[in-house]
């Protein structure tokens, strides 16, 4: 927690030095520094520096452009997301209904938070040109040349060469994420549902109404939200621990001396691995249904069917146990790389001062594995805690119960969030279910790293 603070603080500082260096420069800038205030670009188009200066003043010109064509109506609508519905006139000419166009809400927001974006890249690169022109003042001050336009470009393919190399990324990942992240997150804050879908019904903003009604003040929905909640967490929590502790200890009787055909048994495990996961879920699915091969055998020998998958708490124990057997080999793979790297003279000198198996394992091994592994125990948790496929393969959420909101008993709040869409097309309650999944799974990965030893004790195990 004290390490977040400090990230924090530290961004603050930046945030307020950047401000600040404006300012100042401004302040303390002489003429050419303070025109490039106004025309981006100025502070090296007036000494000589034509290349970045144009380059400047084209992109000035470019969002001046923009802002005007298109910006500035998106910015408009933003508060509002449309005013005219698509609607119907009587055309008495042809005697016919004709469709009037109206706004679009989904295009408006998209195009909106777009605009926004352009709008900081843009007052990136405006401060980059009054810092670069305070620069240019600096080195002239001092009797140095400036750099030409091909030096600031070799630089791009030298010490900042990163710089180069990681625009495409960047690029690409605000283009494919950040910006449908941003449009999810502000659609939580619409009423955007079944009964307001654009073009024909406009949506609005509505603010923290869906918070509140998900969390407290629609009783259905705050029961289903906290109901899934837990079962995630508990669903989460056996699912990976079963699997680490499990896959560890077939890991640690594979590689015991003694034991012959190593090879033979990881590999009869691994085979799980080698058939698609989706196909060993789909095919338990259909053995486990009540009228499944495993009810019809035990009606063969007059037992009554068992309910494995429409009854709750039934379901939740063997959604459980059936990820044991995809899990378990993941775990065994990875663990038996490290055990095999752990020092053997550790396990001698324990024998030696009389420690058992059990006192070696909980004082030597677990440790171990554990500042190893615990990267892989924090990403196994939160991949469990958004585990769509074995839930949903599965069960399909299932036994339905009319307590829960467009949900089952073994739903997660991710396969929830995938039937409010899909089904209730509840775009809105989707998003705020999204976005606290999102909160859960960063909290308990920056806590749980930034506590665990891996992170505070990482120079003792070598």
């Amino acid at each position: 927690m004290e390490k977040i603070k400090q990230n924090l603080l530290s961004f603050w500082r930046s945030f307020s030095t950047i401000f600040t260096n404006y300012v100042t420069h401004f302040k303390m800038g002489d003429t050419a520094t303070r025109m490039s205030y106004v025309v981006m670009g100025a502070g090296s188009l007036l000494r000589k520096q034509y290349g970045k200066g144009i380059l400047y003043l084209l992109v000035q010109i470019a969002f001046t452009v923009f802002m005007i064509t298109n910006g500035i109506y998106y910015l408009s609508m933003l508060p509002t997301l449309g005013i005219n519905e698509q609607g119907r006139v009587w055309d008495e000419v042809d005697q016919i209904y004709r469709v009037v166009k109206g706004d679009n809400s989904m295009l408006l927001l998209l195009f909106g938070m777009a605009v926004v974006i352009v709008c900081v890249v843009f007052i990136g690169i405006y401060l980059m040109n009054t810092d670069s022109a305070y620069k240019n003042q600096k080195l002239l001050e001092s009797g140095k040349k400036l750099p030409s336009f091909k030096d600031d470009l070799k630089t791009y393919l030298d010490e900042r060469f990163h710089v180069t190399v990681l625009s495409l990324p960047v690029l690409s990942l605000t283009l494919f994420t950040i910006i449908p992240i941003i449009f999810m997150i502000a659609m939580a804050f619409t009423n955007y549902d079944k009964n307001h879908q654009p073009p024909g019904n406009l949506f609005t903003w509505v603010g923290l109404d869906n918070f509140t009604n998900v969390l407290w003040k629609n009783p259905l929905w705050s029961k289903t939200f906290v109901s899934l909640f837990i079962w995630t967490i508990i669903w989460a929590f056996f699912a990976t621990f079963l699997n680490y502790i499990l896959g560890m200890i077939l890991a640690m009787i594979i590689n015991k001396k003694g034991i012959k055909l190593k090879g033979m048994w990881r590999t009869i495990f691994v085979i799980t691995i080698a058939v698609p996961q989706f196909v060993s879920l789909m095919l338990m699915s259909k053995l486990l249904a009540d009228t499944g091969a495993i009810n019809n055998v035990l009606q063969l020998f007059g037992r009554q069917p068992i309910h494995f998958l429409t009854n709750g708490t039934i379901a939740k124990i063997v959604v459980i146990v059936i990820n044991l057997w995809v899990g378990i080999p993941y775990t065994m793979l990875i663990t038996s790389g490290i055990l095999m790297n752990i020092p053997q003279d550790l396990y001698e000198s324990a024998t030696i001062d009389g420690a058992g198996p059990v006192t070696q394992f909980f004082k030597i091994t677990l440790p171990y594995m554990l500042h190893v592994t615990t990267p892989y125990l924090i990403t196994q948790f939160i991949g469990n805690i958004n585990n769509f496929n074995v839930i949903y393969l599965l069960t399909a959420g299932d036994p339905k119960s009319l307590n829960y909101y467009q949900a089952g008993e073994t739903d997660l709040l991710i396969t929830w969030l995938f039937k409010l869409t899909t089904v209730e097309q509840n775009y809105a309650v989707a998003s705020v279910i999204g976005i606290i999944i999102f909160i859960i799974c960063a909290v308990v990965s920056l806590i749980t790293f930034n506590k665990s030893s891996a992170m505070t004790k990482e120079d003792e195990f070598q």
